[in-house]
């Protein structure tokens, strides 16, 4: 891998474009949409956290996976709130890597080690400061925070749907009317969000 930002298709994992700097990254984005996006957050011109929010914006299906030197949390959680997916430090491992993308084009909110250790910390320092999820959230109907916490949980809707006792398309639909209520492009930000919230706090399965 270099420093430069990747256009991928999911279904054979083939790199269709590179751009050398931000603005380069947007419009090329806008012009193929790609799945996803491998994203460095070092470039000239415009940086990777303002292209993600950009190319996002645009393009809500698109997938950014982060791929960076950068591990302060202000990078992190930067990208998260930008809309990106995913979030890995170079040096992660081919196999690691191709997991991510996998992950990302499958709606999963993907983290390399280190980084999901900051997520966690994060959250668990900020607890005291939550408040109940049904004042944070009064939008939603019960059954939507229901799903809202397994979501932040960290299971998928097959899981959620398996729980609940729901079909994959009622749980897809309660998801969908979940994120255009939050106001929010994908899963990782929802789950950023619940968890701000209280949500998700004890899952009750093994990942």
């Amino acid at each position: 891998m270099t420093d430069r930002f990747r256009v991928l298709t999911t279904a054979t994992i083939d790199v269709v474009a590179t751009a050398g700097n931000g603005h380069e990254a947007v419009a090329i984005a806008a012009q193929l949409q790609p799945d996803i996006v491998l994203m460095d957050l070092h470039m000239p011109g415009l940086n990777g956290i303002e292209a993600t929010d950009r190319i996002v914006s645009a393009s809500p299906h698109i997938a950014v996976l982060v791929l960076t030197m950068l591990e302060d949390d202000d990078s992190v959680f930067d990208a998260m709130r930008a809309g990106a997916r995913g979030y890995l430090l170079k040096g992660a491992g081919r196999t690691e890597i191709l997991h991510a993308i996998e992950g990302v084009g499958n709606g999963q909110a993907i983290f390399g080690p280190g980084i999901a250790q900051r997520v966690i910390g994060y959250f668990t320092a900020h607890q005291t400061a939550r408040r109940p999820a049904g004042q944070t959230f009064p939008q939603l109907t019960a059954r939507e925070l229901e799903v809202l916490e397994l979501v932040a949980a960290g299971l998928n809707n097959t899981e959620i749907a398996n729980k609940l006792v729901l079909s994959l398309k009622t749980v897809r639909n309660h998801v969908s009317n979940i994120f255009a209520k939050l106001q929010v492009a994908h899963r990782a930000q929802a789950i950023v969000m619940a968890r701000k919230a209280g949500l998700g706090d004890e899952p009750d399965h093994h990942r």
